[in-house]
This record gives structure tokens, C-alpha cells and sequence, in this order.
């Protein structure tokens, strides 16, 4: 007996490029979605990683992975997902990123979907702005009956070419109980054997856009404020041979972690003092942040935080409550900001403590998951 016939909610499939064991904000997004669904409503369709095999049986709902570490709009993508929404007698369909993979949409309603919601992230909102990208998400907006927004900065952009009627806020939720003060701090000091030095920590992929060659640069600057200070910057990517070429003049003061466990990310936010991520955006336009769960991440383990102002990171922070906002081209600004934290101790204690009540009352899963799951079912 179907689903539909034994009077069950019929399961959504889930069609993204961005999903776990991939790294990434987008990825860890739309995994708090899915894992917070009811058990039996969801299917999720995503291209393979390295590791997604051991990774996929943990999970509690089916992955389907598309052979390639990329899905394009192409035929076959599209045949493979029509075919798992009529397996699996999905009604609605998400995508864990509108673009490109929206494209599909039209193939989709075809096959039996009733309801296509879109979740959008900074390279939509990019998009928006570019002549030979603008037409190609509007139509991807045409086919969707919910699209989703990050904060004031997305949204501005996006309903220059998408139904203001369509767009709906949803942003990332915080795991307030793994972020928290006391996440195993103490250990990855004592790993690293950085003992009491003030750290300013950067949590992040090691691309130019976060910024992490511009901490590098002011942070002879602040040296000469606060001698002892290091600068640890956490993940892998693809400048990381160049941030360790500049920052061995300046020895121990800078350590690169490269990548690390999902798992212990809570414990390397709570080794730092103060959170720096001085996003920029670049190509004119083309490549801007989207949100920056990052600092809400920070926030919520008790860290005040210096975000770049690139695109949305201003909405992951109160000015002068939870941390500072930055010119993130800067190095001079970057470097008197963490200059301001570290040397102002209680000060950067009060800005962590509020950034966490913050991120407890307007961040936290439980209120996203609740909001997603109205999404699914009805018009907002």
C-alpha cells in the first residue's frame, strides 16, 4: 500500500549539491534541516565525497548519491531525480540551493511534484546582481513556490528578480548544547600547547573570501599590542600553502590546524578568546557572503566575534553587543579591532555572554526546524 493511501505524509526529497561529508556552512545547513525531520519523510539526492559511504549509514533517512562530486541541470541528474520522487512517492521537493540546480524543477512537477521549495545562500544573491545570471535565477524562481532568504541583505537582492510573494526567511540554526563555553577548549590548548595565550581563532574553509590572508597581514599589528597572541586558523582549502608561506616570518604566532572532525569544531571555537572571520567580497559582486554561520557558532560558544562586512555577515552580529563589524579589505581595521577584544578582556567576556543569550533566543534549531517543516506543508 502507498503511502498516500496508508494516510501518511508522503516523504520529501531533498536534491542539493551541499551535503555532508563535504565541509561547508551550506552543507551543515541543509543537514540540520534534513536530521530534524520526522523519520520516514525525507530522501535526499547528493553527489559523492570522499567518506560519504560510512557517512550515509549513520544517517537515519536514505541518501542516493549521484556518481560525480558535482550534479549539473543536465538530463540525466534530472532523470535520476524523477525517478526517486516516483520510487519514493515524494510530493514536494527541495533544493538545498536554488541555483543551478532549480533548473530542474520543470522535470520535477512533471513526475508528480506538488510543491518545489528553494533555499537560496549567498551565490544567489550574487547571481542577482550579474547581467548573464540575473535572467537564469528568475526563472529558477518562476518554478518554485517557496524561495528562502538568509536576512535583509539576501532578500534585497533577490527580489529584483524573484516574486517578493515567494520569499520566506530561513536561516541556519545553532546547536546551542555542541557550541558552548566549555566545548573542550582546554584540551586543544593543551594539544597545541598554547597554555594562557590570548588566541583569536578563525573557523573556516581557506579561500580568499574569509578573509584569512588579511589576519595574517594585521597580525604584526597586533603583536606589537599583545606579544603573545596566536592566531590559530582552523580548516583546509585552497590557500592554505600560501597563508603558511606568509605567516612563517611570524613563527608561532600563526598555527594552521588544516581540517578537522565535524565532531570536534566546538572545541576548537572554545580554545580562542576572541572569533575573527574578515569575509570580503570579490569579483565584483560575484563572490559575497551569504550569512556566516560561523559567528553565530562563535557567538553561541561564548566568543565576541569580528565579521568582515561582506554581503549578510553584518546580520550575524550586533554592533558593539556581540562583536565587531570590519572592513574586511583592511588589514589596519581588522588588526585595531582584535587589538580592541584582546586588550579589553571583560569587555570581550560581556560581548561573548550576550552573543550566546542571543544566539539561545533567535538562532537556535529547534525554532528553524519548526519553521522549515510549515514551509513543506503550506504556504507561509
Amino acid at each position: 500500500m502507498s503511502r498516500a493511501r496508508s494516510g501518511a505524509v508522503p516523504p520529501t526529497l531533498v536534491v542539493t549539491n551541499d551535503f555532508p561529508p563535504r565541509p561547508g556552512g551550506i552543507q551543515a545547513f541543509v543537514h540540520g534541516l534534513v536530521t530534524r525531520m520526522p523519520p520516514g519523510s525525507v530522501v535526499v539526492y547528493a553527489p559523492r565525497w570522499p567518506g560519504c559511504e560510512a557517512f550515509d549509514r549513520r544517517q537515519p533517512f536514505p541518501v542516493v548519491r549521484h556518481p560525480g562530486r558535482l550534479m549539473l541541470p543536465l538530463p540525466r541528474v534530472a532523470r535520476r531525480a524523477a525517478e526517486l520522487l516516483r520510487r519514493h512517492g515524494c510530493t514536494t521537493v527541495v533544493f538545498g540551493a536554488a541555483a543551478p540546480l532549480g533548473l530542474l524543477a520543470p522535470r520535477l512537477r512533471e513526475a508528480g511534484a506538488e510543491r518545489i521549495v528553494m533555499l537560496t545562500h549567498g551565490h544567489e544573491a550574487a547571481w542577482a546582481g550579474v547581467p548573464i545570471t540575473r535572467p537564469v535565477l528568475a526563472r529558477i524562481g518562476a518554478y518554485a513556490d517557496v524561495v528562502t532568504y538568509l536576512g535583509s541583505y539576501t532578500r534585497d537582492r533577490l527580489a529584483a528578480v524573484v516574486d517578493e510573494a515567494k520569499l520566506v526567511r530561513l536561516t541556519p540554526g545553532v546547536d546551542v548544547e555542541a557550541f558552548q563555553p566549555g566545548a573542550g577548549g582546554v584540551e586543544v590548548r593543551k594539544s597545541l600547547g598554547l597554555g594562557d595565550r590570548p588566541v583569536v581563532v578563525c573557523v573556516s574553509r581557506l579561500v580568499r573570501r574569509k578573509g584569512q590572508d588579511v589576519l595574517v597581514r594585521a597580525w604584526p599589528k597586533v603583536l606589537r599590542e599583545v606579544p603573545d597572541a596566536v592566531l590559530l586558523l582552523v580548516g583546509g582549502g585552497p590557500i592554505r600553502r600560501r597563508l603558511a608561506r606568509a605567516a612563517r616570518p611570524l613563527g608561532d604566532a600563526v598555527r594552521i590546524t588544516g581540517p578537522v572532525p565535524w565532531s570536534a569544531l566546538p572545541s576548537y571555537y572554545d580554545a580562542g578568546d576572541v572569533f575573527a572571520m574578515p569575509c570580503r567580497t570579490r569579483l565584483g559582486g560575484i563572490d559575497v557572503e551569504g550569512l556566516g554561520i560561523v559567528y553565530l557558532e562563535a557567538s553561541a560558544t561564548g566568543l565576541p566575534v569580528v565579521a568582515g562586512s561582506s554581503g549578510g555577515a553584518p546580520d550575524a552580529v550586533l554592533p558593539g553587543e556581540t562583536g565587531l563589524v570590519v572592513d574586511g579589505t583592511s588589514p589596519d581595521d581588522v588588526a585595531e579591532a582584535l587589538i580592541t577584544l584582546l586588550t579589553r578582556p571583560a569587555r570581550a567576556r560581556e560581548m561573548g555572554v550576550q552573543g550566546r543569550a542571543w544566539v539561545t533566543e533567535r538562532w537556535a534549531w529547534p525554532a528553524v526546524a519548526d519553521r522549515f517543516a510549515a514551509l513543506l506543508s503550506s504556504r507561509p
